[in-house]
C-alpha cells in the first residue's frame, strides 16, 4: 500500500508511491488525495509548475507515476476573493461625504469571510458607496469601524473616507471615556438579575471552541478587560419569590469585546433568549410560560438583542451625533407576548 499522506511544510503536501503505484499522474494524485481536491484542480497545479517528482517540476499530467516516486506539491497561498458590490437594501439613518449610518437587521454579516463571502454588509455598501469607502480597513473590511453580530440588529457607522476612519477608530478605542462615544443596547434575559442594575467587570477571551468567548482569569494569556453596565427595564412574569421569568435589560458597553454582552450576561446567570452559543442550556424555561408565550420564544431563532443607541463626534465637524433605531418587529413581538 502507499504510505499515508505526509504533512511537510504549511502549504506542502509530500507522498512516496509505494511497490504498487502505476497509471497517469494526475489520476493517481486524485485518488490518493480523494476529497481534497478534484482531478482539475490537480492537473491545474501540475501544469502551474506546483507539482514535482523526486525534485522535477514542470511534468506532465499524464506522467506515469512509479513505485518509489517521491511526490511534492506546493501550494498557493489562498487568496480571499475581493469583495464585489450587490444590490442589498440598506437601511440608512444618515450619511455625507464623510460617514454613513445604517440600521443593520438581523442576519445580516458584517463583512466578508469564512462561509460568507457575498450577501454581507460591505457588499452593500459597496454597491452603495462605490469608491468612496475608506481603505483602512483593507479589502475585506472597507470603512468598516466597528461589529455587531450577524443576528444582532441595530446601529453601525462605517467611514467613507480614511481620516473619518482613524478619527472614528480612535473613538471606539477610547470607549467614550474621554469622549461623547456611547453605545446601547436593548437585550431580552432568561430571569431577573438580583440587582435592579450594576456592573460586569469579567475579562474575556477565547473559548474552547474558537468561535465563541468565555470569561477567563486575570492571569490568563488572551484574557482582555471587558465591562459591561445594565439596568432592568422591564420584568416579565413576576413570580411570588420576586423572581422574573424574563426581563428587558439594557447594557452600556465600557469595552466592545466580541459578543461581550452575550457571556457577561450569561455569566450572571441571565443568558439571551434565543442565544444558542451562551444560553441554551436556559431553553427549558419556555416550559414555564404561558402557551402563547412559549410559543412566540420557540420560534425566536436569534439573540435578542438591539443595538438601539450610537452617539459620537463627527469626525470633520466635531458635532455631536446621536442616532437610535426602533425596536426590530421580532424582538417587539417577543416582548409583547412576554407581557401577556
Amino acid at each position: 500500500m502507499n504510505e499515508p499522506f505526509k504533512q511537510g511544510e504549511a502549504n506542502r503536501k509530500v507522498l512516496e508511491a509505494d511497490e504498487t503505484a502505476e497509471g497517469r499522474l494526475d489520476a493517481w494524485l486524485a485518488t490518493m488525495l480523494e476529497g481534497e481536491f478534484s482531478r482539475n484542480r490537480i492537473k491545474s497545479l501540475i501544469e502551474e509548475g506546483a507539482v514535482s517528482i523526486n525534485g522535477v517540476a514542470k511534468i506532465e499530467p499524464k506522467r506515469k507515476v512509479r513505485p518509489g516516486d517521491l511526490i511534492v506539491i506546493d501550494l498557493p497561498e489562498p487568496l480571499d476573493p475581493e469583495p464585489q458590490g450587490e444590490d442589498i437594501p440598506l437601511d440608512v439613518l444618515y450619511e455625507d461625504e464623510d460617514l454613513i449610518v445604517i440600521a443593520k437587521p438581523a442576519g445580516l454579516v458584517v463583512h466578508p469571510g469564512a462561509g460568507n463571502w457575498t450577501g454581507t454588509l460591505v457588499n452593500a455598501l459597496i454597491h452603495h458607496c462605490g469608491d468612496s469607502l475608506s481603505g483602512i480597513g483593507g479589502v475585506r473590511r472597507p470603512g468598516i469601524v466597528h461589529r455587531l453580530d450577524k443576528d444582532t440588529t441595530g446601529v453601525m457607522v462605517v467611514a467613507k473616507n480614511d481620516a473619518a476612519h482613524r478619527h472614528l477608530a480612535d473613538q471606539f478605542a477610547d470607549h467614550g471615556r474621554t469622549g461623547p462615544l456611547e453605545r446601547a443596547y436593548q437585550a431580552v434575559v432568561w430571569g431577573r438579575p438580583r440587582q435592579l442594575h450594576g456592573t460586569i467587570d469579567a475579562p474575556l477571551g477565547r473559548g474552547a471552541d474558537r468561535t465563541k468567548r468565555a470569561v477567563k482569569r486575570e492571569q490568563s494569556e488572551d484574557a482582555r478587560e471587558a465591562i459591561t453596565h445594565f439596568e432592568v427595564i422591564e420584568r416579565f412574569h413576576e413570580r411570588p419569590d420576586a423572581t422574573s421569568l424574563a426581563s428587558l435589560v439594557e447594557c452600556r458597553l465600557e469595552t466592545g469585546r466580541t459578543h461581550q454582552i452575550r457571556v457577561h450576561m450569561a455569566h450572571i446567570g441571565h443568558p439571551l433568549i434565543g442565544d444558542a452559543d451562551y444560553g441554551a442550556a436556559f431553553k427549558t424555561k419556555a416550559n414555564l410560560l404561558p402557551d402563547s408565550a412559549r410559543a412566540v420564544v420557540a420560534l425566536f431563532d436569534r439573540q435578542a438583542l438591539h443595538a438601539f443607541l450610537l452617539q459620537f463626534e463627527h469626525p470633520r465637524t466635531g458635532e455631536v451625533m446621536h442616532f437610535e433605531a426602533p425596536m426590530p418587529e421580532d424582538m417587539q413581538r417577543l416582548i409583547d407576548a412576554l407581557k401577556d
